[in-house]
């Protein structure tokens, strides 16, 4: 059994469940953005209520492994860890969801040359989601694996920051689109995506500090 949990086995499966919930969202997220992309609306809204859906059910088991971790003094020595990471990891669910609600709504005009792009940058994206997930799993369970995560985490993001650079620099050097303002508001999701493994490189940062703590 996991190191943080030798006295509390349900509060081991909830954060699992969590965490799985997370996992899923970026999935819906990447699936939802290449049916954007295939203009297949139908299949786009589909996943669009399924991450709306499971970002709500999240917040819920969220606040409920909050509360017990309060109300029961469950590991007291790594809770304000345990609830910075769970937090933190929060972020990376409410911006997918976020981002995919933005398409729908304000249905960004996208060239075709540029679609494949979009789409490696979501992979990258969703992979540092990812490695975020199996870093934290490893925090849990064995934390000398913790680093070997976080690297990972941070070769994504560093792919996902390539990338959008690329796609931004050849948006605006670009004589397709009818005026200017196109091209900021294409700009803005590119930076929406590249967010997600942003925000998932952040929420590395505490989850090396809380290792450290746990090593020392």
């Amino acid at each position: 059994m996991p190191i943080l949990f030798k006295k509390t086995q349900k509060l081991e499966h909830q954060i699992d469940d969590y965490l799985d919930m997370v996992i899923r969202g970026g999935l819906l997220f990447k699936e939802g953005v290449k049916y954007f992309l295939a203009d297949n609306r139908e299949q786009f809204e589909d996943r669009l209520q399924g991450i709306d859906s499971l970002e709500s059910e999240a917040d819920l088991l969220r606040r409920e492994i909050e509360n017990r971790l309060y109300q029961e003094t469950l590991i007291p020595e790594e809770r304000g860890d345990v609830l910075g990471i769970i937090e933190n990891t929060d972020k990376m669910l409410n911006v997918s969801a976020e981002t995919l609600m933005n398409f729908s709504v304000e249905n960004p005009f996208i060239p075709e040359k540029y679609k494949n792009q979009i789409q490696d940058l979501c992979s990258s994206s969703v992979a540092a989601i990812d490695e975020l997930i199996a870093a934290i799993r490893a925090y849990f369970r064995d934390v000398n694996r913790v680093r070997d995560g976080v690297n990972k985490v941070l070769f994504y993001e560093k792919e996902a920051d390539k990338i959008a650079d690329t796609i931004k620099r050849a948006i605006f050097q670009s004589g397709e689109f009818e005026n200017f303002s196109r091209k900021l508001h294409l700009k803005d999701f590119i930076e929406d995506i590249e967010n997600i493994s942003d925000t998932a490189e952040e929420v590395c940062d505490r989850l090396s500090i809380a290792a450290i703590k746990r090593t020392i």
